[in-house]
């Protein structure tokens, strides 16, 4: 199509073998360009070839040289008559391996721009088309983009190769940390124990029946994540201000009542707690967003524009509306609604990349049983929101039904579905003068 409009397409077929040649006389600035490069940021395919051989042998740990290189190129069935003499000639071509770097910039700015292009022959094309409304041509538009900055292609088929290369790295990263678990840690060990932390892409449904604690189990993971792993957090909240949020949270970072912080009836060693936990605070980088009226759109959109996003937090779901339509829920589906906004909340997870914790209210079903505790049937219009869920995880205080519970202060929070792995109970501290939750073996994690 470029050719036949009479534009070229950007490329440069030095850089790109420049890139090969450096890799291929100096083996040591493979790490160099595995970081900056991939396989199908090249234009030519005989380099493309080229590269993911060389890729997949530095991963595997094995010798790299013209010879090598050769050989395994038979064996991935990527090797032609003329393979050898082009690769004889770029080794010959490239002076030297100093400028490796250069070469790689060179190689993904043009690719960069050939994807922009094609990002730009798709947007036209959906407009011009009438393919859909403004707002949904929007939306599409800023996905593209979103993938173009965050460095991933949008439906594209990788092959097998080199997704294997990619979770190998990712099992080396993995052994290399030294950490029990692969995701974020949520402040509460036995729970990622469990849950093994909040992994990339995953959609986390946190349920539970008014006032066992919903929003304050997300603030923990929420605070935690921001102020002790220096992640950036983004919280939506469609019930509660965002004052009332960060009161919450200077509460649980202060250790001071959230009752004396709501009168204001302080004393002055609490004043210079708050005064500390409030610097602390303000040095995290937490957003927060209470627009009631939000939806997964608007969300999704949100978290593109950031510059960075670890993790999102959601306060909750049957408060959301499917569109921007401004509809009731009277007006619509009400089951319908709901399957539409945990589908795309699982889709913006992924396409982000990141954690999406999604709060939600159980149904009354509980209510009627001897035994309260929470089961994945009572999450209210549950089948699209089990389907769609990584992880659901429900919330339970024997307290809160029994005042003469022998120990109103258990919380238990129940993985009722982990796709990672087993589902089990763990048992956490509630601890309501702070409305915060803590490990079961101290009264309160003084880790702030």
């Amino acid at each position: 199509m470029d050719e036949l409009l009479g534009r070229s397409v950007p490329r440069s077929d030095r850089a790109e073998q420049a890139v090969i040649g450096s890799m291929l006389i100096d083996p040591e600035c493979i790490p160099d360009v595995i970081d900056v490069l991939k396989a199908d940021e090249f234009y030519s395919q005989i380099n493309k070839d080229i590269f993911e051989t060389l890729y997949s042998m530095f991963t595997y740990g094995l010798t790299v040289d013209p010879v090598t290189l050769i050989d395994r190129m038979k064996v991935r069935g990527v090797f032609s008559d003329n393979t050898e003499e082009y690769i004889k000639g770029i080794v010959e071509l490239t002076p030297t391996s100093a400028n490796v770097r250069e070469y790689a910039s060179i190689v993904k700015d043009r690719a960069l721009l050939r994807r922009l292009g094609e990002a730009a022959d798709s947007i036209s094309e959906m407009v011009y088309e009438g393919s859909g409304e403004a707002d949904s041509v929007l939306e599409a538009a800023e996905r593209q983009i979103y993938a173009l900055r965050s460095g991933r292609n949008i439906g594209h088929l990788l092959p097998v190769s080199t997704v294997v290369q990619t979770v190998f790295q990712q099992l080396n990263e993995a052994a290399e940390s030294g950490s029990s678990i692969p995701g974020i840690p949520t402040g509460l060990p036995d729970l990622d124990n469990v849950t093994l932390g909040l992994n990339k892409g995953e959609l986390i449904i946190i349920a539970a029946r008014p006032g066992m604690g919903k929003t304050s189990i997300a603030l923990n993971i929420a605070l935690h994540a921001a102020m002790n792993e220096k992640k950036t957090v983004a919280i939506f909240s469609l019930e509660m201000s965002r004052e009332q949020l960060v009161t919450r949270l200077l509460s649980r970072a202060a250790l001071v009542p959230s009752k004396n912080l709501l009168t204001g009836r302080l004393s002055e060693q609490q004043w210079k707690d708050i005064a500390t936990a409030a610097q602390a605070l303000s040095e995290t980088d937490i957003r927060i967003d209470d627009n009631s009226a939000i939806t997964v759109a608007d969300i999704s959109a949100q978290c593109r524009r950031l510059s960075k996003v670890d993790l999102v937090v959601i306060d909750y779901l049957q408060l959301m509306s499917s569109s921007g339509s401004g509809r009731s829920w009277s007006n619509e589906s009400r089951t319908q609604a709901v399957s539409d906004i945990s589908r795309m909340m699982k889709i913006m997870a992924k396409e982000l990349n990141v954690p999406v914790i999604c709060l939600s209210q159980l149904s009354r079903a509980s209510e009627g049983r001897q035994d309260k505790r929470p089961v994945l049937s009572d999450l209210r219009e549950s089948g699209a929101i089990e389907q769609d869920a990584d992880v659901v995880i429900g919330l339970y205080r024997q307290g809160y039904h029994d005042k003469e519970a022998e120990d109103p202060n258990l919380a238990e929070a129940i993985v009722l579905k982990n796709r990672k792995g087993r589902t089990d109970t763990v048992e956490l501290n509630w601890i309501p003068e702070y409305t915060s939750f803590g490990s079961r073996d101290t009264v309160h994690e003084d880790d702030y």
